[in-house]
């Protein structure tokens, strides 16, 4: 905690896990009070928080804002923020930082679109069973045959703003046939891929689907059964956008039914819930993974690589002392 009392006082959790470059620049700027969780706030801290750091799985709202009678911004180095009321913060005059808006500087963080790239080919071309069978001593190639080369498949991209562009530019460099849906990009900044008029078309089209749609309530569960039942007989199904637009009850029965060929998943529904890890072989999905190789879940890797974490870190701390006027 730092002890200059000219600075500002920030609430800091360990749960974030700052990189030391993003901690050495919160430290110079702020006096940092360090909490392991949201649940730890007491009004002793909320008496004296000017900056509030908001982690996923914990809603910051009015009840908190309201008990921050020093509250001047809240953080949060995501590019969505369902977890802020955001409305009710500009009402009370608190800045309210996020990636959300920050195209330029989003435009360099590209390790979720890479991450998708990696589950669509281990996906499509087997590797994880392939990797387990030689771990039990087998070395034969004929079991693990991918269904198609991926320039013979096409590529359907649900959403085209940052990661979805990225995504569908990796597709055209592999030689794939690449469609989007997205009725908010008109027309593609992306050259040789083409704009579908609905999301059932795309599905109804494409071998392969990724999303990129962020998490709104009006995203929830978007990708319904109905929707499941569009997809083209054994198509791939690839997510890492959130869990929460997808009702995982039905994608497992389209794994059930054969109706999908495979998924892969880097997120799940409830994910965010303080408890979630204790709960993680109860899930449904993972259940079926343990027993099924056409099923990959990865715990939220997406964009978990080093630099991104601590660029994305140092940057919104910057941008909260920016807008503090520091």
């Amino acid at each position: 905690m730092s002890l200059d009392n000219n600075k500002p006082v920030l609430v800091y959790y360990t749960m974030l896990n700052y990189a030391p470059a993003a901690e050495k620049l919160m430290t110079d700027n702020f006096r940092v009070i360090i909490l392991e969780n949201p649940e730890e706030l007491k009004p002793v801290v909320m008496d004296r928080a000017e900056v509030l750091l908001a982690p996923l799985g914990y809603y910051l709202g009015k009840e908190i804002m309201d008990a921050c009678p020093k509250l001047r911004a809240i953080g949060s180095n995501t590019t969505g923020h369902p977890h802020i009321d955001v409305d009710y913060a500009r009402e009370k005059g608190v800045k309210v930082v996020t990636l959300k808006d920050h195209q330029d500087f989003l435009d360099t963080i590209t390790p979720t679109a890479e991450l998708t790239w990696g589950l669509i080919i281990a996906l499509t071309r087997n590797i994880v069973p392939g990797f387990k069978s030689v771990l039990d001593g087998q070395w034969a190639r004929w079991p693990f045959g991918g269904k198609a080369m991926l320039s013979r498949m096409s590529l359907g991209v649900a959403g085209l703003g940052r990661l979805g562009k990225l995504v569908a530019s990796y597709g055209v460099a592999f030689g794939m046939d690449v469609k989007y849906y997205d009725p908010f990009v008109e027309k593609s900044p992306v050259d040789g891929i083409t704009k579908l008029s609905s999301l059932e078309e795309l599905v109804e089209s494409s071998d392969i689907v990724t999303i990129h749609i962020p998490h709104e309530p009006e995203t929830e569960n978007l990708f319904s059964a109905e929707l499941f039942e569009k997809f083209k007989d054994g198509a791939f199904f690839v997510n890492t956008s959130r869990g929460e637009l997808v009702d995982h009850d039905a994608l497992l029965k389209a794994l059930e039914s054969g109706k999908l060929g495979g998924a892969a998943v880097d997120v799940l529904d409830g994910e965010f819930d303080p408890d979630f890890g204790s709960k993680v072989l109860d899930q449904p999905l993972v259940k079926y993974a343990q027993e099924h190789d056409n099923l990959i879940i990865t715990p939220h890797i997406g964009g978990s690589t080093l630099d991104a974490w601590s660029l994305t870190q140092e940057y919104t701390i910057a941008k909260i002392i920016e807008g503090l006027g520091l």
